[in-house]
This record gives structure tokens, sequence and C-alpha cells, in this order.
């Protein structure tokens, strides 16, 4: 299907995106004829991204029409599922058959394909980014040809392809790996000191299955989302004092003033884990959003220097905020993960809708934590040049060969894809 006319946003309304073409195929087919004729395509998932990584002047295409797949594998404890469709559209089925994905991210409503080539993630000192599940990734190349990569069988650029920022083409298909179902229950503590979750963060961090810390930065305190699995740590938690903190006798949204009911059930009660790692349900999705999203990717090692770094820049950061979270993700060997070769904490930032103010906070947050190793996350906005964010992955380089070889005449490139192109080193 071809339409025209209204240009589109993306969720948060920060980015107007030019497309002259935009495409919503029904079939394979449909699809590959789009690619094979367009002189440039890029793949729009649920919009979620507040950078420009799906911008493009010239065709646009969306994949949430393709035929639905879900194609569990009981005996290898995988699952097929189709690029278009979210984490929401078939967990509950991966549930059903007895298995489970190790992690998920904080909204279940973002597309597969585009939570793993942007690198997102979930949280656990033991888990890796999304992307860490992928086994096999299914393209259609820029001559319209499909084309299947996996990691048993081409280990030499299959690292490479996974978090690929779309510049490989639309993914019409990913294999997962699955594991044994499993429950999650999950508790809220208030008025944790932020200078107990710096110096005891491993202890923290490794209490549960998933851990998320919440502040403003200002404030001196924060809030700590414990996930822990039934079947690893028990029904019970650490206490209702902790660290410091308070367990929360009701619900909680983790933005002050939110109403709870949006979030996944708290207060111990057990629950399957596509039920209760996220943050929030899918039922209460809002169309659009009026905020903005930062966030960067340090080595653990750098813990505590961010954090003190974060709380000086507190009151310039807090009149724009309207939460921050920290979590952690295990280090996988993805070229483009921010999580790639090192165990990292991801500080994470949403913000109110005020575009330019916004950026110059996150240019001086930028200037505190890019000296540590921090890495941008690929679909949210950033103050730091291509070049300083490409020096951050020393596989970037093999990205761009990659890039250039499987697509030569840039038909999957645009303005944000050839930036980091450009500002790689030859």
């Amino acid at each position: 299907m071809l339409t025209t006319g209204t240009p589109a946003r993306n969720w948060a309304g920060n980015i107007t995106f030019g497309a002259a073409r935009s495409h919503r195929p029904s079939t394979i087919d449909e699809l590959r004829r789009v690619v094979a004729t367009a002189r440039s395509v890029r793949v729009l998932g649920a919009g979620h991204s507040f950078s420009d990584i799906a911008d493009t002047t010239e065709d646009q295409v969306r994949l949430d029409g393709l035929p639905r797949r879900v194609e569990i594998d009981q005996d290898a404890a995988i699952v097929t599922v189709g690029g278009g469709l979210r984490y929401a559209d078939f967990c509950a089925e991966v549930h059903a058959a007895g298995f489970a994905l190790p992690n998920l991210a904080s909204l279940p409503h973002i597309t597969v394909a585009g939570a793993v080539a942007t690198g997102t993630h979930g949280s656990g000192n033991e888990q890796r980014g999304l992307a860490g599940s992928v086994a096999a990734i299914e393209l259609i190349g820029p001559d319209g040809d499909p084309l299947r990569l996996s990691r048993a069988e081409d280990p030499e650029h299959f690292a490479g392809a996974v978090v690929n920022l779309g510049a490989l083409g639309p993914v019409t298909a990913l294999t997962l790996d699955l594991e044994p179902a499993y429950d999650v229950a999950q508790w809220v503590y208030t008025g944790v000191p932020l200078d107990a979750v710096a110096a005891e963060f491993d202890d923290i961090t490794g209490a549960g299955h998933s851990v998320s810390v919440f502040t403003d930065w200002r404030g001196g305190e924060g809030g700590i989302w414990l996930k822990r699995r039934v079947d690893r740590h028990g029904a019970g938690h650490p206490g209702a004092d902790w660290h410091g903190g308070r367990l929360a006798e009701t619900a909680i949204h983790p933005i002050p003033g939110m109403p709870p009911e949006t979030c996944t059930p708290q207060l111990g009660v057990p629950g399957p884990w596509y039920d209760r790692l996220p943050h929030f349900r899918l039922a209460f999705f809002q169309r659009e959003g009026d905020e903005i999203q930062s966030e960067l990717f340090l080595p653990r090692t750098a813990v505590r220097e961010a954090f003190a770094a974060l709380r000086e820049l507190g009151d310039r950061i807090a009149p724009l905020l309207y939460v921050s979270e920290v979590r952690t993700i295990a280090a996988d060997e993805l070229w483009l993960s921010p999580a790639q070769g090192r165990d990292s904490v991801a500080f994470h930032f949403t913000w109110h809708r005020r575009p330019e103010a916004v950026l110059e906070v996150v240019a001086a947050i930028e200037e505190r934590l890019l000296p540590l190793g921090a890495r941008p996350h690929w679909g949210k906005v950033t103050a730091a040049a291509p070049a300083v964010v490409v020096a951050g992955y020393e596989r970037f380089a093999d990205f761009r060969r990659l890039v250039l070889d499987h697509d030569p005449e840039g038909r999957f490139r645009n303005a944000y894809v050839s930036r980091l192109l450009d500002a790689a080193p030859r």
C-alpha cells in the first residue's frame, strides 16, 4: 500500500519525517518490489526513536502490515518473529508454549526489529541487550532479494549485522533464543539515598533479575524497582528497609504524580515474565508522547564517577526532567551494541519536550560523561559530533566496510547513517 500526503511524525513529535512516499506492504513480494524500485528506503518501526534514524526524503516503509509470523521451535528453543511485530504481539504466545525471553525493555509496544537495530535493552547485571538474543536475521537486500544471516553460519559478519541502524535493509524476521518460562515478582523501594546507591551499586543491582534506579539527580534520593525471578530468588523481598530505602506499600509510577495503574503489577505479586519485566502496560500505551529521551552507556567501572558528575549537574537537569533511570547491561560481542565488549551501566533521561533547552543540558552531561567512555543510544538525542560517537566503537570501521560492501549504492542510507559513515576511520 502506498500513502502520501500529511507528513508523519515520530512518537514524541520532535521529528517530522520528510518522506516523499510512505509504504505499508502487505506481502514480502510487495516489500521486495518497493526496495528494488526505490532510490532510497528507510524503515519505520514503532516510531519510538528520538533521533532522525528513521527519517528520509525518499521512501519510508512500515512492516506491520506484513503477514503475522510467530514460529516456535520447541526442540531448538527459538522463536522466529516478523520484523514488524512488537514484543507485546507474541510474548504471551511464547509463554504459553513454555518459554521466555531473558529480558524485555521498559515498554512492550516497541518493534523487535527497531529495538534490535538501535541496541535497546532491559536491565540486569547478567542480561545482555535485546539484540543479544538474536540467533538469525532475515533481510531484504538492496536489489530486493532476501538474505538470511545467522550466528552459527555467518560468524564473520553476523556480529556486525544485528545492531545495524537500518543500514542493511528491511528486517523481515528475527530468530530469538528462548529459555524456560519463569515468573517475576516486583517491588519498589522509595527514599534510597543516592550515596548508598553509588557506594553499594553492585549489591543493589545484583539483588534481582532486573533492577532500575529512578531519580531526578537533585534531591539526593531515588527509587529502586526490583524485579526478582521466583525460580532463582524466591518470592520474597530483601526487607522492609533496604539500603536506606523503604518498601512501598502501594503501587507507584516512576514519574511522581503519574497514575500507577499504567505500570505493571508491583507489591510482590508474582506474574509471567512478559507482564513484569516491562515497567508499563500495553493497554495504557499513548499514541503520542510529550517527551524527549537521551541515554548514555558507560563502563560499569565508571559508575561512581558518573553518579558524582550527574549530582553536580542536578540543578540544571531536574527542571527539564520527568525522570532519570539507571540500569545495568551485560557485555556482548555485537559491533554496534552500546554494551559491546564491556559490562555497562546506562543513564537514561526522559525530558520535557523542550528541544533546545534539553540539548544544552544533554551537551553538559556528555561533556562530563564522554571522557568516562560514554556511548550515546542510537535512537535517542545526543549533542555529540558523529566522529566522537563512532570513536567509541572499535569495530565501527568494520561496520562501515560491511555496509559499503552490502549496499554500495547507498539504497538504505539516510542523513543519519551517512553522517556516521562519513565520520568513521577509513
